[in-house]
């Protein structure tokens, strides 16, 4: 494990200077064209100086990110099987702010990322290995049943809705209950899934998670809440990512917003893995 965790920080580093060197032509020309006056006196006008200010360490690190987060994406490689550019980068840049703060197993890279976006109909559910660069598994997933029909489109915080939750969750442990093996999920979104473990919303098995249950009914069952998943799969993507790693459920909310999606803070954090140093 130590000899991987050094293997990804290296390839970290070779990534934030190759991004540092696509970025600094660009960046720097920026400033370069952004001119400054020089005072002019009351007895004669003097032509303008132009003044060259180079990026600032913040400004570095916003577009090596902005590269980064580009790459990854390419070498997972999951355009292909529906993930959009722009749910993963909202993703990983929770994924690195959650880090930063110390929420997340720092010994792990997994990332679990949903599309509520998409019908329940397709695969929405992603679980990706970001060190080693592997989609680990691309299943169903059920929403609430009062979220939708095939898509879901209303979401919510309160008791009893029966509707998922958008936000950002952290995995905790398993238990047995009335839906067998479940994978407690701990809301950090402030008002939008903090109830979570309130509510029980957890990750379980379904039997209506399937395809079978697709031919028949046109979509999905439905949960009260919970991101259900298909039984025979349900266990082992339990025992991937229980224990401190990132869920991230994205849907078509306008009014969403959370402090997890600061890139500014996950600029810094992807800059500080890159150099091998702390936060």
């Amino acid at each position: 494990m130590e000899k991987h965790t050094v293997v990804h920080r290296l390839r970290l580093k070779v990534r934030a200077r190759r991004a540092m060197r696509r970025a600094l032509p660009f960046v720097a020309s920026l400033f370069l064209a952004t001119p400054l006056a020089s005072p002019v006196s009351s007895s004669q006008a003097r032509p303008h100086s132009v003044t060259a200010r180079m990026p600032s360490v913040k400004q570095f690190e916003a577009v090596a990110f902005q590269d980064g987060v580009r790459q990854l994406y390419n070498e997972l490689n999951v355009a292909d099987s529906g993930l959009r550019y722009e749910v993963f980068q909202k993703a990983y840049t929770g994924f690195l702010n959650l880090k930063a703060k110390g929420q997340l197993d720092a010994s792990r890279s997994m990332l679990t990322v949903i599309d509520f976006e998409k019908p329940s109909t397709e695969k929405r559910l992603w679980v990706l290995d970001l060190s080693g660069k592997q989609v680990l598994f691309h299943t169903l997933v059920a929403h609430g049943h009062n979220s939708g029909e095939n898509v879901a489109t209303n979401f919510s915080n309160e008791n009893e809705s029966n509707m998922s939750s958008l936000g950002f969750y952290v995995t905790k442990g398993d238990y047995y209950g009335k839906h067998g093996r479940s994978l407690k999920l701990e809301g950090v979104d402030e008002g939008y899934n903090d109830r979570a473990l309130e509510r029980s919303v957890v990750m379980h098995g379904a039997e209506y998670v399937s395809e079978e249950f697709i031919k028949q009914y046109g979509r999905l069952g439905r949960s009260l809440g919970c991101p259900s998943l298909p039984m025979d799969q349900y266990a082992q993507v339990i025992d991937t990512v229980q224990d401190g790693t990132c869920l991230f459920l994205n849907g078509p909310d306008q009014n969403y917003d959370s402090e997890f999606l600061n890139t500014d803070m996950a600029a810094h954090q992807f800059s500080a893995e890159a150099n091998g140093s702390n936060v």
